[in-house]
């Protein structure tokens, strides 16, 4: 079987830089193009097979519209798009399969799950808040991955996250709601990414806590996804999933 052939978009990042060094040793993989700012990607992109994306939200909806055309399998690991992005990335998926989450790591992914099974279990008497901490230069808060366990959170009390979920709390607030989601976000150092879910009653407490201390674990991820969005697609050659899919915790 021929080596999977990646585009790596966002290449000289440290996500790019991470992938590229994931998959150097990788025989069922191979590295068609390094593409980064004022490099040709539409050049470059007959030569693979999947794309991987780290780059920036602004770039998406000319990625997705580009590898939806040229029917290339699209990995999307970038964060904090706007509704018109999102859209964009549900347009291609129409065409190609597309495979966008907030995060590639398979502990985070089996921590989204458990977020779940808790609330579900723990029930609408307890306290719901979520801690996220990064490195100093990350630009977008809360984190994609924060803001998808307080989206799961929020789908289990029926809540809504732009109505719910509360960034922060400064001066006389009040009591805490009932129905709120508190959501904080911490900047400092070199955190790679540290994301814990607060379940709080009367009594007791229960908290769940995922700690990255390396990026390869996001890269070993989406080079997996791209690997499962190839085998799906001889059967099923469009869709939107994530790594929930491609983990089959579904």
């Amino acid at each position: 079987m021929k080596p999977l052939r990646l585009l790596i978009n966002g290449s000289k990042g440290r996500m790019g830089q991470a992938i590229l060094a994931t998959v150097k040793d990788d025989p069922a993989v191979t590295v068609a193009a390094e593409i980064d700012t004022g490099d040709d990607f539409l050049a470059a992109l007959p030569g693979c097979d999947a794309v991987i994306d780290f780059s920036h939200h602004t770039l998406t909806e000319g990625l997705a519209r580009a590898c939806a055309e040229a029917g290339k399998i699209l990995v999307i690991g970038t964060t904090g798009h706007t509704d018109a992005q999102v859209a964009a990335i549900r347009e291609a998926a129409k065409t190609i399969p597309v495979v966008f989450a907030p995060n590639f790591s398979v502990g985070v992914n089996t921590l989204f799950w458990l977020t779940r099974k808790a609330a579900e279990i723990l029930g609408p008497d307890f306290d719901l808040e979520v801690v996220e901490m990064h490195h100093r230069l990350k630009k977008d808060a809360p984190s994609g991955t924060a803001k998808r366990l307080a989206e799961i959170l929020a789908q289990v009390r029926d809540l809504e996250y732009n109505r719910d979920v509360r960034h922060g709390r400064e001066g006389i607030v009040g009591e805490r709601t009932r129905t709120e989601i508190g959501m904080h976000a911490v900047r400092g150092g070199d955190v790679v990414g540290d994301h814990t879910v607060i379940y709080a009653n009367i009594g007791e407490r229960v908290e769940l806590t995922h700690k990255a201390s390396s990026r390869d674990t996001f890269a070993r991820g989406s080079v997996r996804a791209a690997k499962w969005a190839a085998k799906w697609a001889a059967t099923q050659p469009a869709g939107l999933y994530d790594m929930q899919d491609v983990l089959g915790l579904r």
